[in-house]
């Protein structure tokens, strides 16, 4: 074994490690990755079911964005938990996971997308908590479309919403995952109501950081209480712009959040584009109680030299729990076992990372044993 080798096989990234009461193999956890391999029915498939399988080292996977209604879909083939054919579609998946490790854990992530969506492709105007169009270009089933103007949220459409999430919840549950990700991030539904300017309300759900964390916190509290708060994690990126949205003040919004989801008592709070040189970082992790998944902002050069394995040291020496990398398993279906030997990691092919749906630069990516 090469002095490469040895340093890292004895990092803390492969030591076995809890979520609640789960055992994980190691603190290496898929992040959800959109690759729009769902039918076009939102379905999981075969080759979902394959791409999964192929990943099942990884101590705990977050499977990819799900929505939780038809009105919340982004973009196309992403696939969905709201109908019987979607939840036996992803029993499929969760049932070829295990069988694959006997024993890797996976979260289902809910994510609606609010503005980001197009009625094209969902056959609805989205649903948003105010009337902001959503300033990029869409993805639809006939090519780029500008992204429309929603329609603002109901005291009825937020109830239902709310409801619709706690569903998806026990159908998820339903399925075989072991719990689910409530996505309050990225410019998706509920990081739209924490946003300010996306969220222009003036009623509860609006205003000031106390009321435009309601929202993440109902749902929250919704799905906890239809499946239990230790088969719940939450997803928030603060500061992040993504598809976006602008929170406008940050550092009172997340010190406001936290505690209110701190006493909903989810089992994790995954922070996305986590940096351990940021102060940031080190009062989220402060100001947490329980345990924390990192996930941690890579360049592509950083992503390519060592997958993130430097990154992910350095945010568990800050407390983070676990460590969430996207990019090493998506080109990668040996990525743990990559990264323990020191193996070199396989290129990302661009070309094929969304908006395509076929088996090539999805479950094509060689593994050591091909090499």
């Amino acid at each position: 074994m090469t002095h490469t080798q040895q340093e890292s096989s004895a990092s803390r990234l492969f030591e076995p490690a809890r979520l609640g009461g789960i055992g994980l193999a190691n603190r290496l956890v898929m992040a959800p990755l959109t690759r729009n391999r769902a039918g076009a029915d939102g379905v999981p498939g075969e080759l979902m079911a394959a791409h999964y399988a192929q990943r099942a080292s990884a101590g705990l996977i977050i499977a990819e964005g799900t929505t939780p209604n038809a009105v919340g879909q982004t973009y196309p083939h992403i696939p969905g938990i709201h109908s019987p054919a979607q939840i036996a579609g992803w029993r499929r998946v969760t049932d070829a996971v295990r069988a694959a490790s006997g024993r890797s854990p996976m979260f289902l992530q809910l994510q609606h997308g609010g503005r980001v969506g197009h009625p094209d492709t969902s056959g609805h105007l989205p649903l948003a908590p105010s009337v902001v169009r959503f300033p990029e270009t869409l993805q639809t089933p006939g090519g780029l479309r500008d992204g429309v103007a929603p329609r603002e949220m109901s005291a009825r459409d937020i109830r239902s919403t709310i409801a619709d999430f706690a569903t998806a919840a026990r159908n998820a549950v339903e399925a075989g995952f072991a719990g689910v990700e409530v996505h309050s991030a990225n410019g998706h539904l509920l990081h739209q109501f924490l946003a300010g300017n996306t969220n222009r309300r003036t009623d509860a759900w609006g205003g000031p950081a106390a009321n435009r964390i309601r929202f993440t916190v109902e749902v929250t509290r919704a799905v906890a209480e239809a499946i239990g708060p230790e088969r719940v994690g939450v997803r928030i990126s603060p500061g992040a712009d993504v598809n976006s949205v602008e929170e406008g003040d940050t550092e009172d919004l997340y010190a406001a959040l936290l505690p209110a989801l701190a006493r909903v008592d989810p089992v994790y709070l995954h922070v996305v584009h986590a940096d351990p040189q940021q102060p940031l970082f080190s009062r989220l992790r402060k100001a947490w109680p329980g345990t924390l998944i990192a996930n941690p902002a890579l360049s592509r050069e950083e992503a390519a030299a060592d997958g993130g394995m430097e990154r992910g040291e350095r945010l568990l020496a800050e407390g983070a729990e676990l460590i969430a990398l996207g990019r090493g398993f998506l080109a990668n279906p040996d990525f743990v076992e990559r990264l323990r030997t020191g193996a070199p990691l396989n290129e990302i092919r661009p070309e094929f990372l969304m908006h395509v749906h076929g088996e090539e630069g999805y479950n094509d990516y060689p593994v050591l044993a091909r090499l």
